[in-house]
């Protein structure tokens, strides 16, 4: 029965993603439960789940995740200000996958072991790897390239190069545990691209070594955390 949790996954990904004009968001979040628009994106979620599985002995579970649906929404639509709208994206987008394995679950006596692999030892050595290239690591460079930090003021956005090294790492991390090495050298090329071209245009070599150490001492931490997980 794993096909209809994917078929019910599909249908909520084409309602939310795919099938839901700007307009339609902007008139909920405007007029809320008096937006007509509302009402049809949950008619549309309804509809989906009929389309996936072209029979209507889903009925049940179509009206139930549809009208889930439609209580998660009108939630967020209320609580919901300016300054959490990224939180509560989120949630909601998590509250409308659990509604789905739990209908899943009920209605079709499946589930997912997760207890099996919770137990899985490269599991949890896989994630100690993942959670270390992430903040740590960033401190650890921090710490290592602190002395060359250059007295220039930066005109990038806010933790942007924290979030960028986090991401490059990670990457690496994933690439090289799935012994795609190819894709390290194709990142790193693309980094080089992008960020070195700016450097470039401002004629600071200062700068254009401190980011290069950074770099390369990001990569290099991935690379030897990504091959002591894959070795041990």
């Amino acid at each position: 029965m794993a096909l209809a949790l994917l078929k019910l996954l599909m249908a909520h990904i084409l309602g939310d993603f795919f099938l839901q004009p700007n307009s339609w968001v902007i008139d909920k979040e405007k007029r809320r439960l008096k937006s007509g628009k509302l009402y049809l994106h949950i008619a549309l979620h309804i509809a989906l789940i009929f389309l996936m599985f072209c029979s209507l002995t889903i009925w049940k579970v179509a009206l139930i995740i549809g009208f889930m649906h439609g209580i998660i929404d009108v939630t967020k639509l209320i609580f919901q200000k300016a300054q959490t709208k990224r939180i509560w994206f989120f949630v909601d987008q998590f509250l409308h996958i659990a509604v789905i394995l739990i209908c899943w679950q009920y209605i079709y006596h499946s589930s997912i072991n997760i207890a099996f692999y919770l137990q899985s030892d490269q599991l949890w050595l896989f994630l100690l790897g993942a959670l270390f290239l992430t903040s740590p690591a960033a401190i650890f460079i921090r710490v290592i390239i602190a002395k060359w930090i250059p007295s220039k003021a930066s005109t990038s956005l806010q933790d942007a190069g924290k979030f960028i090294g986090i991401l490059e790492r990670l990457l690496i991390y994933l690439f090289v545990c799935t012994n795609h090495f190819e894709a390290v050298g194709f990142l790193l090329a693309a980094k080089s691209i992008f960020r070195f071209g700016d450097l470039k245009e401002a004629h600071d070599i200062k700068l254009t070594e401190y980011v290069l150490i950074g770099t390369l001492l990001s990569f290099g931490i991935a690379l030897i955390v990504a091959m002591a997980v894959i070795n041990i």
